[in-house]
């Protein structure tokens, strides 16, 4: 037994863990007579990697590279490798993940699991759009080989599906070439999300990465900072400044505050206001993983930990949704400065339970305050549910049945792919299995 947390640290139980150091004991390991579900990195912010009734399998030890073919960029590796080690392997040699989340410090296997998007979704779709093939364990002994050519069927439940078909012990993925570590970016100040939709759809056919950071205490519509970003030649005399800190310790409060929230907010959003129409060239490193250098950052929300609630809705109806998000977050008086905005492009996703569809994402960090916070939440659902959006399960621990449900209408197909032999906190909450 050893106690472990999820992301969002809004429980710290104790788990009888089960450690997978290679495919052959991962074999026996999973054919225990408790149900269990793969725990990677422990990235997910809530209960998809949680199982208090049974076994956690941790895959970290499948950590090894089958395979890597520097003509084609076919990559072959273990479920258990981080995407921080393939990029550390890769770049050099002229290949990219194609689609990377905002942090490298996850498992292949998780990626899949919950079919990840990155800030060029409008160019490369989610995570799953580049796995060639993947191999399944069950727990009954089966091995199925899988991929977008092979047992298609398979393919569409175990992409995205909450680690609830099986075990994914290896991954092939087909890389992106790039010209080397560096992109051009751009940072533009916009003062309301008419101005944010109009940056993002003007910015689509130009530039492969766009993101946003919104400001959702300002009260003026939604003011934020729109990023976008192109890979582009590498520079010589570019240095990549490697600069790590740590939170320590857990903090008796949250740091993320009413005292701090607005100043910061306020802080950040002028201090890069000032590089407006400026290009830069900056290494992959902090474009896309901007947090990955602050360790243990999750710990500034103190003892109760936080919840992250990231929703998408279709585009017709985003601006009123999120504009309407906006205003119940700026009346509850909570808040957030981890908040993203972005739009996903015209392309559905593979998995039966991926997150990603054409549409806005808003993805918001909140301190766990209890019934104030759940109470914010359920007006937020309510939003979501009007507009036929869904929430991302990822980075979901309280999610109402009704909305899994009508957010992510092929569940029930998901439920005949399932293996009986794994149960999660998540599973057992939104499926009752």
């Amino acid at each position: 037994m050893r106690p472990v947390s999820s992301w969002g640290r809004l429980s710290r139980a104790s788990y009888e863990v089960k450690y997978c150091s290679s495919i052959s004991h991962a074999a026996n390991a999973i054919k225990l007579a408790k149900p269990g579900i793969p725990f990677g990195n422990g990235r997910s912010y809530g209960d998809a990697c949680l199982n208090q009734d049974g076994y956690l399998w941790a895959t970290r030890a499948l950590d090894y590279f089958s395979s890597f073919d520097q003509q084609t960029g076919l990559l072959r590796c273990e479920a258990g490798v981080l995407l921080k080690d393939i990029q550390a392997l890769v770049v050099p040699n002229g290949w990219m993940l194609p689609v990377t989340p905002g942090t490298q410090l996850i498992t292949v296997g998780g990626a899949i699991a919950n079919d990840v998007h990155g800030k060029n979704h409008h160019r490369q779709g989610s995570f799953s759009d580049h796995i060639t093939r993947l191999t399944l364990l069950r727990t009954d002994g089966e091995v199925i080989e899988c991929g977008p050519q092979l047992n298609h069927d398979w393919f569409v439940a175990i992409v995205g599906g909450i680690g609830l078909t099986g075990l994914i012990v290896e991954a092939e993925i087909q890389l992106k070439r790039v010209p080397g570590p560096w992109l051009t970016t751009e940072t533009i100040p916009y003062a309301n999300i008419v101005e944010f939709f109009k940056l993002a759809d003007d910015s689509e056919a130009d530039w492969e990465h766009t993101v946003s950071w919104i400001d959702c205490l300002a009260g003026n519509g939604g003011r934020g900072l729109f990023m976008r970003g192109n890979h582009r030649p590498v520079i010589a005399e570019a240095r990549l400044k490697k600069k790590q800190s740590r939170i320590p310790f857990v903090p008796p409060i949250s740091l993320v505050n009413k005292l701090t929230l607005r100043p910061f907010n306020e802080a950040y959003y002028w201090l890069n206001k000032r590089k407006a129409g400026e290009q830069t060239t900056v290494h992959y490193q902090p474009f896309f993983y901007p947090l990955d250098n602050l360790q243990d950052w999750n710990k500034m929300y103190g003892p109760q930990g936080f919840y992250q609630y990231q929703s998408v809705v279709p585009r017709d109806v985003g601006q009123d949704a999120i504009t309407e998000m906006l205003k119940q977050i700026g009346q509850s008086g909570e808040g957030s400065f981890l908040a993203v905005l972005k739009t996903f492009g015209d392309r559905e996703s593979v998995g039966l339970l991926s997150f990603a569809q054409p549409g806005v994402t808003l993805a918001l960090d909140f301190p766990n305050k209890g019934v104030k916070t759940l109470k914010l939440f359920e007006r937020l659902d309510q939003i979501i549910s009007e507009a036929k959006g869904r929430i991302y399960l990822a980075k979901d621990a309280r999610m109402p049945k009704s909305l899994f449900e009508s957010g992510y209408p092929r569940f029930q197909e998901l439920i005949k792919y399932r293996d009986p032999g794994i149960s999660s906190d998540m599973s057992r909450r939104l499926f009752g299995i």
